[in-house]
């Protein structure tokens, strides 16, 4: 049974899923008495969950003007997804060989759950379906420290999924390369899991270069 979270953990996760959704845009200030009020919560566990947002590269700290929401790096989206490659890419390979039957399970119903939130255009409940789907593909690799980078990795670039999924075309392309990735997790055919992921990652850059601005 999943433990309830922290006051810090739920403002963490409502900051998130503020950021994702656009309420808090990029470049906009993070009004914390505001923030605070809203939430229900003092000003310590929101400052503590600003801190961790600002060491994963989702909002910045200028002195006398406080925090606001980082703006989209397309720098910042190849780097995270060039360390992804590396990382997940050894977590897959490992992972295929170990797949057993509850494995496969989770992951063909993290995919189905990505569909449902794809054709009721809950870009929010895509981002969380489309991160259990991944995860359940990587976590049976038994690499936990490897995954702990991973997940900082995803952290940072939530907002960039937000832009890339408000697409109904990128949904659709994110929905049939998900089949054939299920598919070959499956099959067990490690070579072609990593081959595959690895287009998925470079058909998401390759759209969002044509939004974010160049630095």
């Amino acid at each position: 049974m999943r433990r309830p979270p922290t006051t810090q953990e739920f403002v963490l996760d409502e900051l998130r899923k503020a950021i994702v959704s656009g309420e808090l845009a990029p470049g906009q200030p993070i009004r914390q008495d505001g923030i605070a009020q809203r939430l229900g919560v003092s000003r310590v566990p929101l400052r503590e969950a600003l801190k961790t947002l600002e060491a994963e590269g989702q909002v910045v700290y200028q002195p006398h003007r406080g925090y606001s929401v980082a703006e989209l790096s397309l720098a910042d989206l190849l780097e995270v997804y060039r360390m992804r490659q590396l990382l997940e890419s050894e977590a897959a390979a490992v992972a295929t060989e170990r797949f057993t039957d509850t494995d496969l399970s989770r992951i063909t119903d993290a995919q189905l759950d990505v569909e449902k939130a794809a054709d009721s255009g809950d870009l929010v409940a895509m981002i969380a379906a489309n991160r259990r789907f991944h995860f359940a593909l990587l976590e049976p690799s038994g690499m936990p420290r490897l995954l702990r980078v991973v997940r900082t990795l995803w952290d940072a670039t939530d907002a960039y999924r937000a832009v890339y999924y408000n697409s109904d075309a990128n949904r659709e392309r994110v929905r049939h390369e998900h089949e054939s990735i299920v598919a070959a997790a499956v099959d067990r055919r490690a070579d072609e899991l990593v081959r595959l992921l690895d287009e998925h990652r470079q058909h998401a850059v390759a759209a969002l270069r044509a939004t974010i601005p160049s630095d």
